[in-house]
């Protein structure tokens, strides 16, 4: 038996002056073969593009895939070879090829294709990046309004700030002196060394009347801000620079304060001991915890810091012990001050700041934490928590919205006091992008598929999978447009942008994949494989046209892939002339698409082919 793969190229005329429409219609295949084909069409594409053939889809083909795989050098080569051809191209592609250049090191061509990105795309995300001139008052408007906020009932007319939950109470700061002798006072404040106080909590986070934290944890010197473990074993807290009896200073004579770390053994705290990281000539203070306890924050003035202090993180491992502290940078930490860390188990971070812009003194700002540990979407929270003064040491009970923060602001009771507050309407809209993964022509459903999320800057955000049903879904924040890539093996990458909704919910974004390798049976039309719908002759000549010779070079790439692969090659015309010359003018083109192939080194046994003249009109015209 004969094996023929069906190459279903309808050939017809093309005019210079008119053109006619014409419908595709394939022939039904006769034979049955028991053998499948699988082309690699980006392959093959490439092969023809490499062999000179210029066609601008090919080249959004080639480079989409090679930039999708992070292939910069080769997306480089074909985006060149893309606005080569057509320098109008959508906007997505000066971004896409601008990234690629950096990758070659080619930053000033990378700079003008970024310069006609921003020209071109005025409402995208990406070309506001460093857009600086917000009004920033009218931020803080908007994210005003969310709080009622009251006296906390335990303050006094002493400083009183840096709250934390331990164990169903409120462990705080305060200048307060409770004893009864020797009552001393710090020089630059006139008022007493700071301890740690508690009050217990009812079940509305109203704290009772606080008492001394009874621990060795208090000293003569100042201590604040403690963060307990969830296991209560453990507690971290800012201390002057004293530990067992002796008081470092640094070279200006000055104590600074450092963390210090206590362990709960025996019903008692002991074992205290400083953190590696600290030092007699920089600050460390104010410890903050993640919600998996494996990250410490903290400020800290220590070298490579930005302003006059920043944020830093350093890792705890399973043993205790701690790695390197990393300056969260931008777009946390400014030439001002940033302080007073603290992270939710949403992945939200609170900290005080000068440096943003705020309505004066230390403001409370907040900021999304990516699962890589990148830091974004840096807002006010309002003017209700911020004033004038300075407002700081935020904490929040996520399930209840309740929490407490201090402030120096007009008509308290000291000169820091401490504000309980319930959180009305969240600062950050709750999004969630969902979807479903299938194929594109049979609509079954894609588990196992590798699902990326970008921010608009195509900075990667996270990485999922979906589930045995094909469903995958990324917490997002509403109004901000993302890129979610699709990835899976003999499946074309696909990306697409979305942008999220303004108001809590779900955002549906399905994903339908296309196969990235051709599949065709004996009998099959191998033209669906490229998109070939026809192949075009000029009027009553049989020469094969450049256009054509384009799609004839992905057939052949084809057939010099599957040496065993045979071809039947049919020819139609229309219904303008004789049944006889059209009959001898389809079948001249048939042997002229034939010969074509032999010339380029396939064999005449592997082909076969005949003209059909208008006895299978295509354009369904027989006037």
């Amino acid at each position: 038996m004969k094996n023929y793969i069906l190459l279903c190229l309808i050939i017809v005329s093309a005019f210079s002056s008119k053109s006619y429409s014409q419908k595709n219609k394939v022939a039904s295949a006769d034979k049955k073969y028991d053998n499948y084909a699988y082309i690699d069409a980006i392959k093959t594409y490439e092969r023809v593009a490499e062999k000179g053939y210029k066609s601008e889809d090919m080249f959004r083909k080639l480079a989409n895939s090679f930039y999708f795989n992070s292939q910069f050098d080769k997306a480089a080569k074909w985006y060149g070879e893309l606005f080569a051809m057509n320098p109008e191209q959508e906007p997505e592609y000066y971004y896409r090829y601008a990234q690629s250049l950096k990758s070659t090191g080619d930053t000033a061509k990378a700079n003008q294709m970024l310069d006609l990105f921003n020209q071109k795309s005025k409402n995208d995300n990406r070309a506001k990046l460093y857009q600086e001139n917000k009004n920033y008052l009218d931020v803080i408007k908007a994210n005003s309004g969310r709080y009622n906020i009251e006296d906390a009932g335990i303050n006094s007319k002493y400083s009183d700030y840096g709250t934390t939950f331990y164990q169903n109470k409120l462990v705080f700061t305060s200048a307060r002196d409770t004893g009864n002798f020797s009552q001393r006072k710090h020089k630059w404040t006139g008022e007493h060394f700071t301890n740690l106080y508690q009050s217990d909590l009812d079940e509305n986070f109203n704290p009772n009347a606080p008492k001394k934290f009874k621990s060795k944890i208090n000293s003569k010197f100042h201590e604040a801000t403690p963060v307990f473990t969830k296991d209560g074993k453990t507690v971290y807290f800012t201390r002057n620079n004293y530990l067992n009896g002796k008081k470092g200073k640094n070279e200006s004579k000055i104590t600074l304060v450092k963390i210090y770390k206590a362990t709960f053994e025996k019903n008692e705290w002991g074992n205290i001991t400083e953190v590696p990281f600290d030092s007699d000539s920089y600050t460390t203070a104010h410890p903050a915890l993640s919600p998996d306890e494996k990250t410490l924050y903290f400020a800290s003035d220590m070298p490579g810091t930005i302003g006059q202090s920043d944020i830093y993180k350093v890792s705890i491992d399973a043993n205790g012990t701690f790695g390197t502290p990393v300056n969260l940078g931008a777009p946390v930490n400014t030439e001002g001050k940033e302080t007073f860390p603290y992270v939710n188990d949403e992945n939200e971070i609170y900290f005080s700041s000068d440096g943003h812009p705020g309505l004066g003194g230390l403001d409370v700002f907040a900021g999304k934490i990516a699962d890589d540990g990148t830091i974004s979407n840096i807002q006010n929270v309002g003017a209700d928590v911020n004033s004038s003064k300075d407002d700081f040491a935020y904490i929040i009970d996520t399930k209840s919205r309740k929490g407490f923060f201090t402030s120096n602001k007009d008509g308290g009771r000291g000169s820091d006091d401490i504000y309980k507050f319930l959180e009305t309407k969240r600062l950050y809209c709750v999004q969630e992008l969902y979807g479903v993964v299938t194929d594109l022509a049979t609509g079954e459903i894609l588990p196992d598929t590798k699902l990326t999320l970008y921010d608009s800057g195509y900075k990667m955000i996270t990485t999922t999978t979906s589930d045995q049903n094909g469903n995958y879904k990324f917490p997002v924040e509403c109004g901000m447009s993302y890129a979610v890539r699709a990835e899976r093996d003999k499946y074309t990458t696909k990306e697409v942008t979305v942008t999220i909704l303004k108001e809590n919910g779900r955002t549906n974004l399905p994903i339908a994949l296309e196969k990235a390798e051709c599949v065709v049976t004996v009998g099959d039309d191998l033209a669906k494989c490229f998109g070939i719908k026809m192949i075009y002759f000029d009027l009553d000549k049989s020469d094969i046209r450049i256009e054509a010779a384009i799609d004839l070079e992905k057939i052949l790439d084809v057939l010099n892939q599957y040496p065993s692969m045979k071809l039947d090659i049919r020819s139609h015309t229309d219904s303008r002339a004789s049944h006889k010359y059209n009959e001898a003018l389809s079948d001249r083109r048939a042997k002229s698409t034939i010969q074509w192939l032999i010339k380029n080194g396939i064999a005449p046994n592997r082909l076969a082919g005949k003209g059909y003249g208008e006895t299978q009109l295509v354009n369904k015209c027989s006037d």
